[in-house]
């Protein structure tokens, strides 16, 4: 489960990092720019992937190790 949880945190981290530089940048690729419904909000979507993904890993860091 600790697995898991740290390979969703790093992919959500990845996301929200790539909808920032996106959104600043230009440059860019991920999931949050291709959703449409998301369309005006993509920094905040950005910020809350990069929240979820450092909670994923705290999540990961304070369950039994095994």
């Amino acid at each position: 489960m600790k697995k898991l949880l740290e390979i969703l945190g790093l992919i959500a981290l990845i996301q929200g990092i790539a909808a920032l530089v996106h959104q600043f940048t230009g440059w860019g690729w991920g999931v949050v720019r291709r959703v449409e419904f998301l369309d005006g909000f993509e920094i905040y979507a950005g910020i809350a992937l990069v929240t979820l993904g450092f909670a994923l890993f705290a999540a990961a860091e304070s369950g039994k190790s095994g």
